[in-house]
């Protein structure tokens, strides 16, 4: 058999590890790439490396910041994708209150040491009932890999990325939207606002998740993503 070839694109401070779970569950039908979304300082060069390094053809699944990628690679090369999955993103740019947060984030680097993900933003990122424990310990060494200056392109890139809402109406692939039902982030209205743009898209909440079910609820999200990419 042949196995699917995806591109997996990760979030703000995540990396390989991101999407671990889900490459080794699927690795009977799944040729797996991971895009590195730490060296550039805008979605669209992101988008550019995490192309030069895709097969020819691919399915996308994408998570946070890797959607903003996502939108982007659809808009510089549709017609390599031939399915794609989003997990807590977004389609519309920040409001004022998370630009002035990003904003306030950047400063912060500017008079000290990189913090990661501290005690203080865990509950941001995942459910409360993962906080405590592997999960959250796994996300603090994440973010230490990813480091201070990765840290800040990526913001940089965020704060400058386009509406993608525009975009939606005109994606005719298979696609799959999904989100935490306690994703404060990117929360369940964000996820609905690009199913209802998708015609046809297909929709799954995870209960009892925040913004990383690709780690809070890896065999959900394994299952998931199996199902979607053997249907017909």
């Amino acid at each position: 058999m042949t196995k699917i070839p995806v591109l997996f694109l990760p979030g703000l401070l995540c990396d390989d590890r991101l999407w671990r779970d889900q490459i080794a569950s699927l690795d009977d039908i799944v040729h797996a790439t991971i895009a590195d979304l730490t060296l550039d300082g805008s979605i669209e060069a992101m988008a550019r490396r995490a192309l030069a390094s895709a097969p020819p053809k691919f399915v996308l699944v994408a998570l946070s910041m890797g959607g903003y990628v996502a939108f982007e690679i659809l808009r510089q090369a549709s017609e390599r994708v031939t399915r794609l999955a989003l997990f807590d993103t977004s389609a519309a740019q920040d409001d004022p209150k998370r630009i002035e947060q990003r904003k306030a984030a950047i400063a912060s680097l500017g008079i000290g040491r990189f913090a990661g993900v501290t005690d203080r933003l865990l509950p941001k990122l995942v459910h409360a009932s993962h906080v405590d424990g592997e999960v959250g310990g796994e996300l603090k060494a994440m973010a230490a890999r990813v480091g201070g200056a990765a840290f800040l392109r990526q913001q940089h890139a965020i704060l400058g990325r386009p509406d993608s809402r525009p975009l939606l109406p005109s994606i005719q692939i298979p696609t799959l939207v999904g989100v935490g039902d306690g994703d404060v982030l990117t929360p369940p209205e964000d996820a609905m606002e690009i199913h209802l743009g998708i015609t046809g898209s297909d929709y799954h909440v995870f209960e009892g998740c925040g913004h990383l079910p690709a780690i809070e609820k890896p065999d959900e999200t394994s299952a998931v993503l199996r199902h979607w990419l053997t249907q017909a």
